[in-house]
């Protein structure tokens, strides 16, 4: 590492190695080289003037790759492709003559970006899926677990401590189906030409448009797509690199409500996000637990959400068949969005296999404000046998009020004696069953299972073979 020169954080410190490599430039050369290598093969298959011969060279020629030599290229034709197309022709000499044969600089790269931003959806779906399955696990250990439910940050019905986190998990559920259905219907640019009219593929073939429809579906097929863009300019649509990014935004989004979840239940002392022994929570304060992955989680999803509206502007000014001017900024915005997520994805699943729940915090907070949260059954019980509703809100209301500030004056909770001591109220809370949380949490465990059986724990599981991790 040379450390006189700025290094990427996102890249350096979080992302994983497999998207690093995804979107280096080894691999960027490589995958441009299989766009040649794929045009070569159906043109050859059409008759089109390329010979076996040549596409074999290509092949055997794939991976003798010097980024340096391209650069030295590049120094003097001032064009990467044809710097890229240069260098090809001298590991193989034999096809130097076809290769790139009909068609545009738009060609190579905007397929090629292509391909690679399949293949990076892909790792991001399998993350999310580990980190869904992660999540599932726990909603469902704490499934019936009650804990004090909260609207406007202040206590409200007691819900389940598995019902908040499916919360987050449906959340996820749906990016998951969002990003599912973005992979498959995901289209390649195909062989459109220079300014998106295939004149150059229709000239090769003759004239025939037929000939130039069929090359064009082997193309995708070579390349893994199940279709092409239907019309293009020279390049695809760039709405489609601002809709990749709002799909990984999404995800983005969810992340960070969990996280902040988590961390303000942490401030509390009732879930806690994993720690370990060595790890050190600041340097002034060694007493402190930091919440720094759910902290991690919200900077790097503030940051990838930052990107999407910067494609935005970047699809609505595109003139006419395409500028030049969304070059340099989808270099960094798009192998951006995919490194911050990767590395939040990661951190995530660790944050949710590994989430601590301190009961006693849990069930003293609960019993704090139990009487409140049984006020609410009270109200009911006391209509259906035949009371005025307003009348007993009201009344219920003064108790808690008075309540309240006996509790800000650091004393117990004194509403249950309050409501018992009520000639009207007290016939009322008698007749009720004694007030236990698991009463006051409805049908949250009922939830959570039924989601968890007919929806989160029917996702598949994907392999771990290509989702090397970094230690978070």
């Amino acid at each position: 590492m040379d450390h006189d020169q700025y290094i990427d954080p996102v890249a350096h410190r979080y992302a994983s190695t497999v998207m690093q490599r995804l979107f280096s430039p080894m691999r960027r050369a490589q995958t441009w080289r299989d766009v040649w290598i794929a045009l070569a093969r159906v043109e050859c298959r059409a008759g089109l003037p390329v010979t076996e011969e040549q596409v074999k060279a290509l092949e055997q020629g794939r991976d003798q790759i010097d980024l340096d030599r391209v650069a030295e290229i590049e120094s003097e034709t001032r064009h990467d492709v044809m710097a890229h197309i240069h260098h090809y022709g001298e590991v193989a000499p034999e096809a130097a003559g076809v290769i790139h044969l009909g068609a545009t600089s738009c060609f190579v790269t905007d397929n090629a970006d292509l391909v690679i931003l399949k293949e990076a959806l892909v790792i991001i779906r399998d993350r999310l899926l580990r980190t869904i399955h992660s999540l599932s696990a726990f909603c469902r250990k704490y499934a019936a677990v009650p804990t004090l439910g909260l609207t406007h940050l202040q206590p409200a019905q007691l819900t389940t401590i598995g019902k908040r986190a499916s919360l987050w998990l449906q959340d996820l559920v749906d990016c998951h189906q969002e990003i599912d259905g973005l992979i498959e219907s995901l289209p390649l640019r195909g062989l459109k030409g220079t300014t998106g009219t295939q004149a150059t593929f229709l000239q090769l073939c003759g004239g025939d448009g037929d000939r130039v429809d069929q090359l064009e579906q082997e193309l995708a097929e070579e390349l893994g797509f199940q279709k092409v863009f239907a019309l293009c300019g020279q390049t695809y649509p760039r709405a489609w690199d601002h809709r990749i990014v709002s799909r990984l935004t999404d995800v983005a989004v969810a992340i960070h409500k969990a996280a902040t979840d988590i961390r303000l239940l942490q401030s509390w002392g009732e879930v806690e996000e994993p720690y370990e022994k060595t790890q050190v929570g600041s340097s002034a304060m060694p007493y402190k637990r930091n919440p720094m992955r759910c902290e991690r989680l919200c900077g790097l999803a503030r940051h990838l959400m930052t990107i999407a509206p910067g494609l935005a502007h970047l699809a609505a000014n595109q003139w006419m068949e395409r500028t030049l001017d969304d070059s340099a900024q989808r270099r960094v915005a798009l192998p951006g969005a995919f490194l911050a997520l990767d590395a939040m994805l990661v951190t995530a699943r660790n944050v949710f296999s590994g989430l601590v729940v301190h009961d006693r915090v849990r069930e003293r907070r609960i019993q704090e404000y139990l009487p409140f949260m049984a006020a609410e059954e009270l109200l009911m019980e006391g209509v259906s046998q035949g009371g005025h509703r307003q009348q007993l809100h009201e009344r219920i209301r003064e108790h808690a009020w008075k309540a309240r500030e006996e509790i800000l004056e650091g004393k117990e909770n004194p509403l249950r004696s309050l409501i018992e001591a009520d000639d009207i109220l007290g016939e009322v809370a008698a007749s009720l069953p004694p007030w236990d949380a698991g009463r006051f949490t409805g049908r949250a465990a009922e939830q959570t299972l039924r989601y968890l059986d007919e929806v989160a724990d029917r996702l598949p599981t994907p392999e771990e073979d290509h989702l090397t991790e970094l230690k978070v």
